[in-house]
């Protein structure tokens, strides 16, 4: 998949994320909603910060932060599922999305790696 593609697909995924929070009571919105939608929507401005680098060594430096904040927002999934904010549907849609995002993004990472050799 290609970067803009992976961009793409982790546009898409804050976004569902949001569009989830958006509608949780004010308590759940200010306390791990607010975690969840920083952490979804640090993967797509990293991924974009990284492209605008002229070298490969810090192009792939933000595609680490990038590979990073997907856990972090797995974790909020979690403790948003054991809280009853997100249905198991929306659970599962979500990480099977988190999964597809880490192996895109380990790719571009291991593909600028390779560029800069």
């Amino acid at each position: 998949m290609e970067a803009n593609k992976v961009y793409q697909l982790s546009m898409r995924f804050s976004q569902r994320i949001w569009d989830l929070v958006s509608d949780w009571p004010n308590f759940a919105r200010e306390t791990c909603g607010k975690q969840i939608v920083r952490s979804a929507d640090s993967i797509s401005a990293n991924l974009k910060e990284g492209a605008g680098r002229y070298f490969y060594k810090e192009r792939n430096q933000f595609n680490i932060y990038a590979r990073g904040s997907p856990f972090e927002t797995q974790c909020w999934l979690a403790k948003s599922l054991t809280r009853n904010l997100i249905s198991d549907i929306d659970y599962e849609y979500l990480f099977k999305e988190f999964n597809l995002l880490q192996i895109e993004i380990n790719r571009m990472i291991r593909n600028t790696r390779n560029q800069s050799n």
